[in-house]
């Protein structure tokens, strides 16, 4: 036998190594996709279905994976993408009670209401960044420190903390100008 044929994880079937067998506990994947539906979908319940449809569609379209393609990360998220908006479609067609009146039909949505795929497309533009320039991102940009206060905090220079936001704020909008994107 050769080296690592002991480690069920090195073995592919279709090139989804990490579908295959997972490592002990809860795998890598399946926290990162939940994470990413939480995040859109804001419901924890419906979240942890659509990571269990995710990975059943993946599973069954396994053969379907090609490495020349992309990786198996972002082969993964593009199936929770496309799970995640039949949910948040399906979630459209249910009646919303209110407080103030009767129920509103699923052909009237809220005005206030963004549109999910944004956020999903904005989801997935930063769950595709390195962990550095993702880090910075949401330091500075959504939980508000300013580049001197995070900077004190991680040990990183101001200075390389504004290059990681360029770049990373850069990459954020060519994935969502890029077709199939969020803007596109």
């Amino acid at each position: 036998p050769r080296k690592g044929d002991d480690d069920e994880r090195t073995r592919t079937n279709g090139g989804c190594a990490t579908l295959v067998r997972p490592p002990v506990g809860i795998p890598r994947p399946r926290q990162r996709v939940l994470g990413f539906s939480v995040n859109a979908l804001r419901d924890r319940a419906l979240a942890e279905d659509c990571v269990q449809e995710t990975f059943l569609r993946a599973w069954r379209a396994r053969d379907s994976f090609d490495p020349a393609k992309g990786g198996e990360r972002t082969w993964l998220f593009a199936i929770a993408r496309n799970v995640i908006a039949d949910a948040l479609r399906a979630r459209e067609r249910l009646p919303r009670v209110s407080a103030s009146g009767p129920p509103t039909g699923a052909g009237e949505p809220a005005a206030e209401t963004p549109d999910p795929l944004t956020g999903l497309g904005l989801t997935e533009a930063l769950a595709r960044l390195p962990d550095e320039q993702r880090e910075a991102i949401v330091a500075i940009h959504l939980t508000g420190y300013s580049y001197a206060e995070f900077s004190a905090r991680c040990g990183v220079p101001v200075a390389t903390l504004r290059t990681r936001v360029f770049y990373g704020l850069r990459a954020i909008r060519g994935h969502l100008d890029e077709p199939g994107g969020a803007r596109a």
